[in-house]
């Protein structure tokens, strides 16, 4: 059913999830009813970020932290033009919203975006249970009690897994995000936008980068025509086995030895550009408070997450692939997931991790820097290997 606008108030409302569990609660948001993946968040900040992350497209989202929405909504920090979750789920709403950047409440701005939400006290124990179980697909509903009807829906709804979805959020036309006022423009750069983050084009602009953001369907030759000092393949949602397009753009770029950047999705493209699997989390790593290593100064980062697949990678030291040798530059230290891949002979690095983090933290904002010297190392005609540079040691 479609979500509708709420009147007169929350009213009951019910989440159930495709294993049978069912949460009771209050309706937050809109009203009606709305499928999709589950899956739980653990940042204490930057809900307006999560919301409008295109990474989060048809997936339900459960904050951990007990009160959101104290700030209200803003014109300013969206990542992108809309709300992308499919539903919304919350312990408290805040009953009253207080920042001076504030244009409307959070359940207005569920309401005006048609986002179905669930209110209830059992976040923690939902969570919990995600854990244990796994990221499962859900549904919340207003209009209808039978948690049983409700799961049948669910099991009728289709799986994250060989889910194709960066071309549902990517932009329909190519735009340019030109570095601000003062800044002289020092290199031109193609983002391959798989649901890009307003927040990047803008990290980069602020290095010096011209950026010329290009739907998910951009074709190599309309990337490479650009003469490009450096291509970026973005954040997005779906499953990274179904996105044969990109992985085969991204191998053009890696022949033509330009040097390249990705971030999240763009990481899980790397590595399947370098013939490495990918695989499906348990319930994936979503917040703002996750720490990765870097294996070389072992220098720990606590960064900005938002990923349910990985990629399958050797961690024990170099390794070979059709463009030479690479390795894994970063895990995760909670589980020991792949977080980056660096390439040895060619001007390439990913990380799985969001350096540009607008609502923080920014521990890893240097790798748009260490972007910069690939591309300042390429167009250098002094270079001759455009090898990216060894790590700092420390």
């Amino acid at each position: 059913m479609t979500p509708q606008a709420a009147s007169g108030g929350a009213v009951p409302a019910v989440l159930v999830l495709e294993d049978g569990r069912a949460f009771h609660g209050r309706s937050f948001g809109a009203q009606g009813e709305t499928l999709g993946e589950v899956v739980f968040n653990t940042g204490m900040t930057g809900y307006q970020e999560t919301l409008t992350d295109p990474s989060y497209h048809r997936q339900i989202v459960v904050m951990t932290a007990p009160h959101i929405g104290n700030t209200g909504v803003n014109d300013d920090d969206p990542e992108s033009g809309d709300i992308w979750v499919r539903g919304y789920v919350v312990r408290e709403p805040a009953r009253v919203s207080s920042n001076w950047r504030a244009r409307r409440t959070l359940d207005e701005e569920l309401v005006r975006q048609n986002i179905v939400g669930i209110a209830l006290e059992g976040t923690r124990a939902l969570t919990r249970h995600l854990r244990d179980r796994g990221a499962m697909r859900a549904i919340v509903s207003t209009v209808e009690t039978d948690p049983e009807r409700l799961r049948e829906r669910v099991l009728a709804s289709p799986q994250m897994a060989g889910a194709d979805l960066a071309s549902e959020v990517s932009t329909a036309e190519p735009y340019t995000v030109r570095p601000p006022e003062g800044v002289a423009t020092r290199f031109r750069v193609a983002a391959v936008d798989l649901g890009i983050k307003a927040m990047t084009p803008q990290r980069l602009a602020e290095r010096g980068c011209e950026v010329t953001v290009l739907p998910a369907g951009a074709t190599a030759e309309q990337i490479l025509d650009l003469r490009p000092d450096g291509v970026f393949f973005s954040n997005g949602p779906g499953d990274p086995a179904t996105a044969d397009a990109p992985v085969a753009v991204m191998r053009a770029v890696l022949e033509s030895r330009t040097p390249l950047f990705g971030i999240c999705f763009g990481n899980q493209i790397l590595g399947r550009a370098l013939d490495l699997g990918t695989f499906k989390l348990r319930f994936g790593h979503r917040g703002v408070n996750q720490p990765v290593q870097d294996v070389h100064t072992k220098r720990v980062y606590i960064s900005s997450h938002n990923h349910g697949f990985a990629v399958d990678a050797p961690v024990d030291g170099p390794f070979e692939t059709p463009y030479g040798r690479a390795e894994v530059s970063h895990v995760d230290l909670n589980d020991g997931v792949v977080e980056g891949l660096r390439l040895l002979d060619r001007p390439a690095f990913s990380v799985q991790y969001h350096p540009e983090a607008a609502a923080g933290p920014h521990d890893a904002a240097e790798h748009f820097d260490a972007f910069c010297d690939l591309m300042a190392a390429s167009t250098d005609p002094s270079s001759s290997s455009g090898r990216p540079a060894e790590p700092a040691q420390s």
